[in-house]
């Protein structure tokens, strides 16, 4: 594994750090303050991030900024090529890092090179706001396997490649003719490990920090939303959408709690300042709206807890509420299902801009601007029937099976090592993201 180990320093980085760990070797590289700014917080989050969630009143693009995104992207290229040993495949993720390939490709690597894309891609008519989108696009085209989370992105990717690269052919079967070159693109939509959650939630369920919460509800039946602190996932929408709950079913006064845990994303950025005093605003109107002597109806905390403890909540949990107003897939959906009790299961109430929704369409489905929508969905998970539960839970969790954490990685190195010309010799393969896992 290749990428960014955490540390930001003053000088030039030095060759990366190599570290193993339970069989993998990690080399982790520091990066330059002054470019990491306008790397990571400038272009990466500040244009592409907002663009390609379709909110492009919060899209900001500099020159400096995307002149650094190169730079650094330029630093991977030159630290990870002595790295690289004859059949080796490489796997690159997300958006910090798409000229990574050309990149490569300038210093002479001809192994297989994939990419996967864990946000949504934009169509063309949303991309083209982006005065550099052609070279986007082209340094896309520059890997062996483009992987996207979704169809609706293959889709915009397509729409995009017409655009930019008009010599392009593009496939039935999704491979892209691009004079002497194929491009394959498909959709490998990311899992979780269902077993590992599984046995992680029911453990939890049994600690002290899980029982401590589950005691404090005193009886009373639990929301749960559980989200980094970012505008994409629909915060404002959905506290708006429980206080519709309380005015539109006033019986559920004092018997539920809806739960937020929202830890603190990319605070460097003025734009996660905002959100985050909007929030505490919308959680103190509603509690101080609705709240009694003895009950808060918005437990809104901004602190991460351990993974472990995350899966005991929400094994806790009667109702799961994932609603992003943008999301390339969204993990946290399928935690949730993975982490129920099959006996007695919650129910997953799910934004239809997810890119979870088009495999888990057993959750209640809602628009998550549709506040009066989105209120009665928690309204009918929490009355809803036992043996209905259980139908949509175990039908959603037999598609989470199929396609499990390890079943996304096979396919995709299945396909990045078939669609090139490798030795008969087994790749090694090696991961690039933008920070350590």
């Amino acid at each position: 594994w290749f990428g960014w180990g955490g540390e930001l320093i003053d000088q030039d980085p030095g060759d990366p750090e190599i570290h193993i760990r339970d069989g993998v070797s990690y080399a982790l590289l520091d990066l330059r303050r002054d470019q990491f700014e306008r790397y990571y917080n400038g272009f990466a989050n500040e244009a592409l991030w907002p663009l390609f969630h379709y909110m492009p009143t919060r899209f900001r693009f500099r020159h400096e900024d995307y002149d650094a995104y190169e730079a650094v992207n330029r630093i991977f290229a030159q630290k990870l090529v002595p790295l690289i040993k004859p059949g080796d495949a490489i796997w690159v993720h997300d958006y910090h890092l798409v000229p990574l390939a050309r990149l490569l490709r300038e210093h002479g690597v001809r192994a297989p090179l994939g990419f996967f894309l864990h946000i949504p891609f934009p169509y063309i008519e949303t991309l083209r706001v982006l005065p550099t989108h052609s070279e986007l696009v082209r340094d896309l085209a520059a890997y062996d396997l483009v992987g996207f989370q979704a169809q609706s992105d293959l889709v915009s990717f397509h729409s995009a490649i017409e655009q930019c690269i008009p010599q392009a052919h593009i496939n039935a079967d999704n491979s892209i003719r691009i004079g002497d070159r194929t491009v394959q693109s498909g959709v490998f939509p990311i899992g979780v490990d269902v077993d590992g959650i599984r046995e992680e939630a029911t453990r939890a369920y049994r600690t002290q920090t899980v029982r401590k919460m589950i005691d404090s509800l005193h009886g009373r039946k639990l929301v749960i939303g559980v989200d980094r602190l970012d505008y994409s996932k629909g915060l404002l929408e959905r506290f708006a959408a429980y206080e519709q709950f309380l005015e539109s079913f006033p019986d559920n006064r004092g018997h539920v709690t809806y739960l937020q845990i929202a830890p603190l994303s990319r605070k460097d950025v003025h734009s996660y300042g905002e959100i985050r005093r909007a929030l505490e605003q919308a959680t103190g109107r509603t509690n101080g709206r609705f709240a009694d002597t003895d009950w808060t109806p918005i437990r809104y905390l901004n602190r991460n807890f351990p993974h472990e403890a995350l899966m005991g909540f929400l094994r806790a949990a009667h109702v799961g509420l994932v609603t992003p107003v943008r999301d390339g897939m969204n993990l946290v959906a399928k935690e949730y299902l993975a982490a129920q009790d099959p006996d007695d299961p919650g129910v997953l109430v799910l934004s239809t801009l997810a890119g979870a929704a088009r495999e888990l369409g057993a959750a209640l489905l809602v628009n998550p601007y549709d506040s009066r929508a989105v209120g009665h969905a928690i309204q009918t998970a929490l009355n809803m029937s036992l043996g209905e539960r259980r139908e949509r839970h175990a039908s959603m969790l037999e598609i989470l099976k199929t396609n499990d954490i390890k079943a996304w990685a096979q396919r995709f190195v299945t396909r990045l090592r078939h669609g090139h010309s490798a030795p008969e010799a087994t790749p090694r393969l090696s991961r690039v993201s933008a920070v350590a896992p």
